[in-house]
Order: C-alpha cells, then structure tokens, then sequence
C-alpha cells in the first residue's frame, strides 16, 4: 500500500489546524513526524484514520492512488491502516482477547486462536506486559503505560499495511521506552509495513533507526530529510528550527519524501 496525503487541510474543533500537508508512506517505509505540542500532529493522525473529529476541507487522502476521504475508521482500517492512540480509552466490559479477535476477524477473516493467542503471550512477554492482560477489560485500569503496551500489543497482532502510532513514547518510563521502541522496531522488521510514528521528543528515536523525518509547525511540514533532521532540531528547539528554516529558503516549498 501506498499512504498519500496531497495538499491535505483539516479543522478541528471549528480551527484550521493542517493547512497544506503532502506526505507519502509506502509499506516498508520507516517515517518519523515530529513537532511541538499544538503543531497538528495528533489532528494528522485522527485524519488519516477518518475520525469525524478531524474534518477535511481540503485536498486528498489517497490509498494506492484512491481517495479515502469519504470512508469510515472501520472501512479504512479493513484496507489496512492502524492508528495506536495517544490517550487509549477504557472500556468497560470488553474483554482485551476479544476485542483483538474481534477486529481481527473483521480484517483478516477466520482466526487460528492457538496461534492467536501464541502470539498475545509472545508480545506480552516482550513488552514485559503482565500476562493477566489475557482476562482483562480493554485499558480498564492499565497505567499509562500500559495501554501504549497494550496498543503495541494490536500493532503485532493486526499486521497493518500502514501504521500510525501517535506519540508511542509518552507515558513510558525509561525501561519501558526502550522495550517498547525494541519491539516496534521487530514488528517493522518482520512485517515490513509502513511505520509513521509521531513524536515530539528525540528520546525514544535513540532505539529506532527511521529513513525519513518530517518537521510539522503550525499546521504545516516545514522540511523533510533524513535522521539529521533530529539532530538539528535538538541545537535550538521547534520554534528556532523554524524560524532558521524559513530566512534560509524564503517562499520555496521544502521537499517531501517520494
């Protein structure tokens, strides 16, 4: 699957808060969106998924080359895209196992429970996530971090074509950080998907190794390059990046990824 974003605008909440995005992510790929709190990120994110709360008013969001932009988060998740949420939801009285089977057998089909939940125990020892998740309510009473856990989890066990995960790094100590990048990075490794994680923070980019960085500030992706991007955004933070950015190419649109 190719995931393409052209000339994307967005509101929320009445605001236009994505003003002109164009981005593309191939199955395979290893993408990192970073940018400061406000910037648009997680509004990216809803988008590309079709939440309602996220309203496009203009441009495309295309799936090898078909717009997307009138479907549902279930139709969009059936041809492939996953997002792992930033702030997870507790729900009441569904089962973790069974909801994972569930939304698997909506996308792929028939499930072989033994290998099912071969797999649940296999990345649940990996995430170093308590092996009672398997008789758990869905996030109901997990921590923080648990629930990216937990995410991740539905990542390994759903195997997208194209993944978001939103913030993946946030809520995690420092042990948990580097089990949970480790085992993102396996499950990019075996099962060669598109990976768009966004971020605002370097730390958890020490483990991963990403092909492609984007910077977005104030609604719009300001430049695009490789890993060094990180290392200039550290020198002097988001808003001097930008402001360095824009004397140093005035009115010139900054390159995306092909």
């Amino acid at each position: 699957m190719i995931l393409e974003l052209k000339d994307l605008h967005v509101q929320a909440g009445g605001k236009d808060i994505l003003k002109g995005i164009n981005l593309k992510v191939k199955e395979g790929e290893f993408h990192v969106l970073m940018g400061p709190n406000g910037a648009g990120k997680t509004t990216l994110a809803r988008a590309i998924m079709g939440y309602p709360s996220a309203k496009i008013t203009g441009g495309s969001i295309l799936a090898d080359g078909k717009s997307i932009n009138d479907l549902g988060p279930d139709k969009r998740a059936k041809l492939g895209l996953f997002m792992q949420f930033q702030n997870p939801v507790e729900i009441e009285g569904v089962g973790f196992v069974n909801f994972a089977r569930s939304a698997k057998e909506e996308i792929n089909g028939s499930v072989n429970m033994k290998e099912f939940m071969d797999a649940i125990r296999d990345y649940s020892d990996k995430l170093k996530f308590s092996g009672s998740i398997i008789g758990r309510n869905l996030n109901q009473g997990f921590s923080g971090g648990e629930k990216k856990k937990a995410e991740i989890l539905q990542l390994a066990l759903l195997k997208p074509k194209i993944a978001v995960l939103d913030e993946p790094d946030s809520g995690l100590d420092i042990d948990s950080l580097k089990n949970v990048a480790e085992v993102i990075n396996e499950i990019y490794e075996k099962q060669k998907m598109g990976l768009l994680v966004i971020t605002h923070y370097n730390r958890i980019l020490s483990y991963m190794k990403p092909e492609f960085v984007h910077v977005l500030y104030e609604g719009k992706i300001i430049e695009s390059g490789g890993p060094e991007l990180v290392n200039k955004l550290e020198k002097g933070g988001y808003s001097e990046f930008a402001q360095l950015n824009s004397k140093a190419q005035p009115g010139e649109e900054r390159k995306e990824s092909s």
